[in-house]
């Protein structure tokens, strides 16, 4: 089955209150999918923002960004009033900004939450009870917060970093209406984000999600099961992830994300593993696994480095781990990002597990004719790319590319110029070989370096960009459907 789909994060799409959120631009845009006869529709990690506002420095492996709820499906379902002036209006509907973003939702959630969590009350007990982790994230974030956002590490108070009962306990009592109200937030993206999902899957659209290997260091994850991580005795990491200089950067990338104990992971059957998985497959109808070449061997760099050209290979924790998952988890649906520095471990491992590995237009150009991405050589278990969210839109790559890779482009693609290039890629990922063909919005509407998602390596100035609205047209999903025609890429029910 040949599928094709497009990358835009919930975040990106257009509407009030300065964030993309859950509301009806989703569900529009879930039409205009259709429309455009797409099967697919990626995502990037779905859980609160931490660091640099990064979705993969999230501060739980399992909530969803309380930012993304819809104030509006609140105003509709009763769970919130609003009275006239009180909601934001950017005046820049192409950027977000977080902080004034957050500061105004956060202001409405919490009168939500007074409005309507009695009348929620049997509804919201009942997620508790299904999702166990709930409770220590909810619990976490209050901490948090209690303690002027610090990291958990650096908490003033020794007996609750440590987890001492008496302490928890303590601030179980002291922190009451602050952990029920995250524990709301929590509940009420659940329940959008499955009306979401239900309305996508009834359209015949796969919901793509995206998770990376790595919890950030400050996280609930990391605070409630320290046993799981390299950590000292104060919590703070022995050794960091990241990936050697590549393409991206000359130093590397120095993710500073705490390793995993894949011994002790291994001694307690991957329990952790399954659960993480689990939720997963829940929340989405296809997982985008980062950065899969960490369970074949992982890049391990000293904590405190200044950049990651010193760190070393360790093998992970391969075959054994993804047998624990195939048995638990039969239904698993996987793309393995196996972007990066690739060895014969890494192809070895992917082989075994069958699972598509990814590919990215973009990287094809410049070299010779063996290249990986070159759409001549890649194989049909594939999920191609006209680019990912760490690259420049296809327009600002052609307007920076060297003359030899452009000149490389041109021919293999077939296009003359820079304006010609973003439909062009397109076109040439939809008509490939591969499986499944995936392009960023961006791509899509033909826009340049500003709509750029994501400049690794860097922090601030990312995750910014915002659809404009409208922008995603009757004609645009006209163009697309034809094209998924022409592709013989498999249309979803009508």
């Amino acid at each position: 089955m040949r599928q094709s789909g497009i990358l835009m994060h919930i975040s990106s799409l257009p509407g009030l209150d300065g964030v993309g959120s859950l509301g009806q631009e989703a569900f529009d845009f879930a039409d205009f999918l259709r429309d455009a006869g797409m099967t697919i529709w990626q995502v990037l990690p779905m859980g609160p923002t931490g660091y640099g506002e990064s979705p993969y420095q999230s501060t739980s492996v399992y909530a969803g960004n309380p930012l993304l709820i819809s104030i509006d499906r609140l105003i509709g379902e009763g769970l919130l009033e609003v009275r006239p002036g009180e909601r934001y209006e950017p005046d820049d509907a192409e950027t977000v900004n977080y902080a004034e973003a957050r500061a105004h939702k956060m202001k409405l959630l919490r009168a939500g939450f007074f409005l309507s969590e009695k009348k929620l009350r049997k509804e919201i007990q009942r997620f508790e009870e299904q999702n166990e982790w709930v409770k220590g994230f909810a619990l976490f974030t209050a901490l948090k917060q209690h303690f002027g956002g610090r990291k958990w590490n650096e908490w003033p108070d020794a007996a609750v970093r440590t987890r001492e009962t008496k302490a928890v306990k303590r601030y179980k009592i002291e922190l009451d209406e602050e952990i029920r109200f995250h524990i709301w937030c929590q509940y009420i993206f659940d329940r959008q984000w499955q009306a979401l999902k239900k309305y996508c899957n009834g359209l015949g659209i796969s919901l793509f999600g995206d998770m990376p290997i790595y919890v950030a260091e400050d996280s609930a994850d990391a605070w409630l099961h320290p046993e799981v991580f390299q950590l000292n005795k104060d919590g703070r990491p022995k050794r960091v992830a990241g990936v050697p200089p590549d393409y991206f950067s000359e130093d590397g990338q120095l993710w500073g994300n705490p390793l995993y104990r894949w011994t002790w992971l291994k001694f307690h059957g991957y329990g952790w593993w399954v659960e993480r998985m689990a939720h997963m497959a829940k929340m989405y109808d296809i997982v985008r696994v980062d950065h899969f070449i960490g369970f074949a061997n992982y890049y391990s760099i000293p904590y405190g480095a200044p950049n990651a050209r010193n760190g070393k290979w360790i093998v992970g924790p391969g075959k054994a781990l993804f047998r624990k998952l195939r048995k638990a988890l039969p239904e698993l649906n996987v793309v393995a990002e196996d972007l990066g520095e690739v060895n014969d471990r890494v192809r070895k491992l992917i082989a075994w597990t069958g699972y598509p590995g990814m590919r990215v237009l973009q990287f094809a150009f410049g070299g010779d004719d063996t290249n990986i991405h070159l759409p001549t050589v890649i194989s049909e278990n594939t999920a191609y790319y006209t680019g990912t969210h760490d690259n420049l839109t296809v327009r600002a790559w052609a307007e920076n590319a060297s003359e030899k890779e452009f000149a490389h482009a041109a021919r293999v693609v077939g296009f003359n110029s820079v304006d010609e290039a973003p439909w062009a890629m397109v076109r040439m990922v939809m008509k490939s070989k591969a499986r499944i063909a995936v392009a960023p919005m961006q791509d899509m509407l033909e826009l340049g370096a500003s709509a750029t998602m994501n400049h690794p390596g860097t922090v601030g100035g990312n995750w910014l960009w915002r659809m404009k609205p409208g922008a995603a047209a009757p004609e645009l999903a006209k163009k697309l459907r034809a094209l998924n025609e022409e592709s013989d890429r498999r249309k979803p029910k009508s």
